[in-house]
Order: structure tokens, then C-alpha cells, then sequence
């Protein structure tokens, strides 16, 4: 049996996916919600509501399994998002529960740049639940990455809504030539498959980036180019920027950007190219390959895509 934390998020239902197109038995930890859990349709998997706080929830949750995937934050929650309890002694309280449980192995995911002494919160705090996995008694694989994206990401997605919205302008960080490695998410989720099936991989850490460098601008450019929307893009002071999106966050509730998701870009998140060619023997996606999924279709093009399904299942099979 395997658990997944986090499997409702962007990459945990990727990960789902592929694991039950294997055959693996699923289990998904979903945190308390009064909203439907967004798991993969069509997939089976048992569901269990624990909270990473909730110790005991989490022994029962974790009967029977024999790997964990990692995946739960409260990044994407932005400000409402508490690192603390999520990220840190979510964690600590996981890899306790594992250990009572007998646990084989846990798979970590975290991010480039994560260490206890980093001056950026959700850096800092993957670096702090870095330090209780590698000091449990759990056997583990952790695997660093640069941003990830694809179609339900909140990386490109997000960019692009604010860049179809903004009304001729865009604002950027000034002097922005920190540079990141996107890496598209089934090349993330086939080495977290292929380090389960590797004994080599127990108790390593990998940094995984895609095959190119980019910076923001160049990245925001990127989107523009392949969503044909053309914007001025205007530079602010980080400082400026990161005061700017605090505020918008605090009054518009479903505001695409958090001040977390500024700290993606506030340092360089790279790592040797060939990491991902050298550890699983595989070739990473190129970025401007893979963002078709952002060109929005008009609405005859959804209607005659609809009318074709309908049709497809009315055939005689």
C-alpha cells in the first residue's frame, strides 16, 4: 500500500495517476475540508481525513503501508497557508507515525534551495522538515526541484491569468536575473516512480531541474508569446512588488500570486542539467514544448470539441 499526502494538489494527482496505471493500492491523506476532495477521476483509491497534526489519525492512516509520497504544503494557501503546522510539524508528526507504523521508505518532495537557514519561509521551512526525515528512523528519498509545471499547475496558469487580465501592463522585479529550471510534472513524477523501484535512492537527496535556464522575464515572455497576448512590462522593486501583491492578496481572495510564490524567483533555483538524465536516466521536457495547455480555445472550438465526445459515445462499440 502506498499513501500519498498532498494528492489532491496540482502534482499529486499526477502522481496518482501513474501510480494506479501501474497497479500500485492507493491510499490518499486528505486534510479536514468542507470541499470535495479534487482527486483524479476514475481512479480507485481509499481516502483518509487525517490532519498532519493529528497523531494518532495519522498511526491509523498509515496501516498497512509500506511507502509514503510526501507531497502536503500550505504554500499554495498563500496567506491563509500556515507553514509551521503544515510544512514543519506536519512533517515531524508523519515521520513519527511512520516509524511506530513500519514504514519502508518516505519520498520528500521539496524545493532547490530549501535549508534552515534560508530568509524565505517556505524555503526555510521545507529545509526544517528536510532535517526531521533525514533524522528519523524511516528510511528516505528526497527530491529537490526547481518549479514545476503543467496543465493544472499554479506556476504558468497563474501567470497566465494575470497577463490575460492585466490591461496592457505587467509588472516585473527589477533586476530580475535570478533563473530557474521548470520542470514538467510527469518527468518530475517518473523519477519519484523510478527512485521507489531503485534501492539506490534510499537515503539520497537529488535536485532535479528541467533541460534550460530562464528568468522570469523570460518565462512571463514565453507565456505571452504562446498565448498572444502582448503586455508592457513595467519593473518594480522587489520591495514594491512584494508590498503590492500582500495587499492584493488581502482584498481579493482569489488572487493567483502569494508572496510565497515570489520567493520562487527571489533566489536561483538551478542545478546541473544532466541531474535528471545522470540519477534516472532521463531526457527533461524542453519548457516551450509543453505549454500548449494555455492557449485558450474559442467557443466553437469547445462547443464542436463537446459535440465530438457526445458523439464518440453514442457509436456502437
Amino acid at each position: 500500500m502506498i499513501l500519498v499526502s498532498g494528492a489532491t494538489g496540482f502534482i499529486g494527482r499526477a502522481l496518482v495517476r501513474q501510480l494506479s496505471s501501474i497497479g500500485y493500492p492507493l491510499r490518499a491523506l486528505i486534510r479536514p475540508s468542507p470541499r470535495t476532495p479534487r482527486l483524479p477521476k476514475g481512479v480507485p483509491v481509499e481516502v483518509a481525513v487525517v490532519s498532519l497534526a493529528d497523531k494518532r489519525g495519522l498511526r491509523a492512516a498509515l496501516r498497512d503501508v509500506e511507502t509514503v509520497f510526501h507531497l502536503a504544503s500550505a504554500e499554495n494557501q498563500g496567506s491563509r497557508g500556515d507553514l509551521l503546522t503544515a510544512d514543519i510539524q506536519g512533517t515531524e508528526n508523519l515521520v513519527e507515525a511512520a516509524a511506530d507504523a513500519g514504514v519502508d521508505r518516505i519520498v520528500y518532495l521539496s524545493h532547490i534551495g530549501a535549508a534552515r537557514a534560508s530568509a524565505y519561509p517556505a524555503f526555510k521551512a521545507k529545509g526544517i522538515a528536510e532535517e526531521h526525515i533525514r533524522s528519523g528512523k524511516v528510511p528516505y528519498t528526497i527530491l529537490r526541484t526547481s518549479l514545476v509545471y503543467g496543465p493544472e499547475d499554479h506556476f504558468t496558469n497563474n501567470l497566465s491569468r494575470l497577463i490575460r487580465s492585466s490591461m496592457g501592463v505587467f509588472p516585473i522585479p527589477a533586476g530580475g536575473r535570478t533563473v530557474v529550471q521548470p520542470v514538467w510534472v510527469e518527468d518530475l513524477v517518473t523519477c519519484m516512480l523510478w527512485s521507489l523501484e531503485n534501492n539506490n535512492t534510499i537515503n539520497q537527496v537529488y535536485e532535479l531541474g528541467g533541460s534550460e535556464f530562464f528568468t522570469l522575464q523570460q518565462i512571463i515572455e514565453t507565456i505571452m508569446e504562446v498565448t498572444r497576448r502582448k503586455r508592457f512590462l513595467l519593473s518594480l522593486s522587489p520591495t514594491t512588488l512584494r508590498a503590492l501583491t500582500v495587499f492584493l492578496e488581502s482584498v481579493l481572495p482569489n488572487f493567483p500570486i502569494s508572496s510565497f510564490w515570489l520567493d520562487y524567483f527571489a533566489v536561483n533555483r538551478t542545478c546541473s542539467v544532466d541531474s535528471m538524465p545522470r540519477h534516472f536516466g532521463l531526457m527533461p521536457a524542453r519548457f516551450t514544448y509543453r505549454l500548449d495547455y494555455l492557449i485558450r480555445k474559442t467557443w466553437y472550438q469547445r462547443a464542436w470539441d463537446s459535440l465530438s465526445k457526445s458523439a464518440a459515445s453514442l457509436r456502437p462499440r
